[in-house]
């Protein structure tokens, strides 16, 4: 019904038209001719039906032209809306179904391809990102299983026990762990985090995460060197820089061998203070240090039970946050250096 309305709608509003420019047209030609009264009134039927048959033809052309300019493109649109919004990331728009002429459908298909497009990587990474994590918890719950069902065993001796126990407790850590950087890494991705910029002191501040490090590098017998600029000043996030300088020295000492060296340093100039970590651990190779700042991605299988990879991902996030840059350096078997520059203002 309301398609037979919109139809006579634009019939009347064509043949008010049509008539509106016979009328101009005739009253001129009266102006330069004398017609009798009946002449007129034999020629105003013709006048009319010719109104009619113009205004007809006009109304055919008019839905030819838009079934092959519009209609069409418009239906190819909602076609590929309709699977988008069905969860089909893959559906585009054929450029040949669309008229660029006319509404700039051309242009509204190239946006839409582009959203199927992201779309499409975003459900990648969103597939990727679940597999990876249920992977990374199920290995830790199944050793938390199996050491809980050890301990369950009589007769079992006290130093077995506390080994079982301290098992336990390790992995239980590294899940917890686990599942906090998934929640920071997920509100940064999803801007739930807003960088709260202050002025303080970055030496200050790297000294501070430094020191976090100290029963470890104790531990492990290995040298820490700083060569930190005193006064530098920046304007930033101080506890989301907190948490690049507490991740890339967790992993200069975890990459770094007994008896190693793990050196930072700060230096400024009037733009930027750049922030150097450097260590002489296992480095990597090139390859490996393409992926290093995706997520879950571990270069070295070996160390895996001391992270989960996700480190470097909160890392590169944060310094993309802080419209700062991230680069790394690094020679297989004899360390890596990862450089933060950061606008002090």
């Amino acid at each position: 019904m309301k398609k037979v309305l919109s139809h006579v709608t634009a019939f009347v509003l064509v043949f008010s038209a049509v008539g509106f420019v016979i009328t101009c047209s005739f009253l001129l030609f009266f102006d330069s001719v004398s017609l009798t009264e009946s002449e007129v009134r034999r020629a105003a039927p013709v006048v009319f039906i010719n109104a009619v048959v113009i205004s007809l033809l006009l109304m055919l052309v008019d839905s030819f032209r838009r079934k092959l300019t519009v209609d069409r493109s418009v239906r190819e649109i909602q076609r590929v809306l309709e699977r988008l919004t069905a969860g089909d990331f893959s559906a585009r728009i054929s450029e040949e179904y669309i008229a660029g002429k006319y509404m700039d459908f051309q242009g509204i298909a190239r946006d839409i391809n582009r959203l199927a497009t992201e779309l499409s990587g975003v459900e990648a990474l969103r597939s990727d990102f679940i597999a990876n994590v249920s992977h990374e918890l199920k290995t830790p719950l199944a050793v938390i299983q199996n050491y809980g069902t050890m301990l369950q065993t009589p007769d079992l001796s006290d130093e077995a026990r506390r080994t079982y126990a301290k098992a336990i407790t390790t992995t239980s850590r590294r899940l917890a762990t686990l599942i906090t950087n998934v929640l920071k890494l997920n509100k940064l991705e999803n801007q739930q985090i807003y960088p709260r910029a202050e002025s303080f002191d970055l030496g200050e501040s790297l000294c501070e995460s430094i020191l976090q490090f100290e029963d470890v590098w104790e531990r492990e017998g290995i040298e820490i060197e700083t060569d930190i600029a005193e006064n530098v000043s920046v304007f930033a996030d101080r506890s989301l820089l907190s948490l690049v300088w507490n991740n890339l020295l967790s992993n200069a000492f975890k990459f770094t061998e007994r008896g190693g060296r793990v050196s930072v340093s700060l230096t400024a100039n009037e733009k930027y203070a750049t922030v150097t970590v450097s260590d002489t651990g296992i480095g990597m190779s090139p390859e490996v240090g393409t992926h290093i700042f995706e997520k879950f991605y571990q270069g070295d299988a070996s160390r895996s039970t001391m992270g989960n990879g996700l480190g470097l991902s909160l890392v590169k996030r944060v310094v993309d946050i802080m419209n700062a840059e991230i680069t790394v350096e690094s020679i297989e078997g004899k360390g890596s250096t990862f450089t933060v520059r950061i606008k002090k203002e």
